[in-house]
C-alpha cells in the first residue's frame, strides 16, 4: 500500500540535493580552484578533496544499503576515507562530482517513488529505516559539504 506524502518526499530531496538553509552540491564544488583541491589549511585533518571523495563513497555506500539485499558492511573508517591529500588525475574531482550527482539521483528516484514505503525497515539490516538513511545521508552531504566550503574560504578560495 502506497502512502501519499508527496509533501514529505519533495522536502526530502531537497535535503540531500542541497538547498534553502543550505547550499547545493553543485554550486559548491563547481570550479574549486584545481590547486586548492589537496591543499589542507591550518592543520585541517582532510583536504577538499578528501572530503568530496569521502561524501561520494558513503552516499553510494548508503544507497547500496537501501536498495542491495546483498550489501556488505563497509570498514569504518578505512574504507571511507582516502589515503591521498591530492586528486589522482586531473579529472578526478569532476568524475567524483559526477559520480554524486548520479547517487543524488537514483535517491532522488527512490524518495519520489510512491511506492517506496519511506518508514519500511530494511530487511537486511539492525532496524534502519529507509527515511533514516534518507535524513542520514542529507545531514551528512551538509555537514561535509560546509567543511569543503569553509576549506575553500581558509583557502582564499573565490567560492563563497
Amino acid at each position: 500500500m502506497a502512502i501519499d506524502n508527496r509533501e514529505l518526499r519533495e522536502q526530502l530531496v531537497e535535503l540531500i540535493r542541497g538547498g534553502s538553509a543550505h547550499l547545493d552540491i553543485r554550486t559548491a564544488l563547481t570550479d574549486f580552484p584545481t590547486e586548492k583541491r589537496g591543499a589542507k589549511p591550518n592543520g585541517a585533518p582532510y583536504s577538499p578533496w578528501q572530503l568530496l571523495w569521502h561524501i561520494n563513497y558513503a552516499l553510494h555506500d548508503l544507497l547500496d544499503f537501501c536498495v542491495n539485499p546483498k550489501y556488505l558492511t563497509q570498514k569504518w573508517p578505512d574504507d571511507y576515507w582516502p589515503k591521498e591529500e591530492q586528486p589522482p588525475t586531473e579529472s578526478s574531482w569532476d568524475e567524483t562530482a559526477r559520480a554524486l550527482q548520479a547517487d543524488l539521483a537514483e535517491f532522488e528516484k527512490m524518495i519520489m517513488d510512491p511506492a517506496q514505503n519511506l518508514y519500511a525497515t530494511i530487511p537486511w539490516g539492525d532496524g534502519q529505516t529507509v527515511l533514516r538513511e534518507i535524513l542520514l545521508a542529507g545531514d551528512h552531504n551538509s555537514y561535509h559539504l560546509g567543511q569543503i566550503v569553509l576549506l575553500g574560504k581558509q583557502l582564499d578560495s573565490t567560492k563563497a
